[in-house]
């Protein structure tokens, strides 16, 4: 229906934000303190949105971008997680974030959302481990000749991921190149679970 809107910021709550366009306040779900990354009140905003229609309402949830309503999109395919779980989800952890503990089976950080059980965060995890492709975490390109290993696609690939997260570069070279030695990995989620197994020791 709407695919985003371009207008002045007016209210910031905690779940929820208002925008007005052309004269009218749009009410829309947000994910919970993310607010604070948004422009100051008054200002212009361009916010992605996923339009949710039921008998008795017609709810608008609202995203800073295209990759999170995307993914936000793929979490409310899974039976049992309605748009206020995808949202819930999407509140505690970043898109990125959420991508890696789908590739990693993490159901225990998933399950830190509010409203979102153990159960519903394995469900999640079967139904999107095939949805969601390490290429998609990637956020920069690494330097030619700076990583240990790479001519090691797989080494390279998970290097990229973990720096994507926020790990610092050296930290995620150590942990990979330590991985790849301990574990005979055949695709990058496999060397991605023994990273950050070792990261987190």
């Amino acid at each position: 229906m709407y695919a985003y809107f371009k207008g002045i910021l007016e209210e910031k709550n905690i779940d929820r934000i208002v925008i007005e366009v052309g004269g009218i306040g749009y009410n829309i779900y947000f994910p919970a303190g993310k607010a604070a990354m948004l422009p100051a009140l008054g200002e212009e905003v361009k916010i992605y949105i996923y339009t949710n229609v039921r008998e008795d309402a017609i709810n608008l949830f609202g995203f800073i971008s295209l990759e999170e309503l995307e993914l936000f999109k793929l979490l409310i395919s899974v039976s049992g997680i309605g748009p206020k779980g995808g949202l819930s989800i999407l509140s505690i952890m970043s898109a990125d974030e959420v991508k890696m503990a789908i590739l990693t089976g993490n159901a225990k950080a998933i399950s830190k959302a509010p409203g979102v059980g153990n159960k519903t965060a394995e469900r999640l995890l079967i139904d999107l481990k095939d949805k969601v492709s390490v290429d998609s975490i990637l956020g920069h390109t690494i330097e030619e000749g700076n990583v240990a290993g790479e001519n090691d696609p797989i080494v390279t690939e998970t290097i990229e991921a973990l720096t994507a997260l926020g790990y610092a570069m050296k930290e995620a070279q150590n942990a990979v190149v330590e991985a790849r030695k301990e574990r005979d990995a055949t695709d990058t989620s496999d060397l991605l679970k023994a990273a950050l197994k070792l990261m987190s020791r």
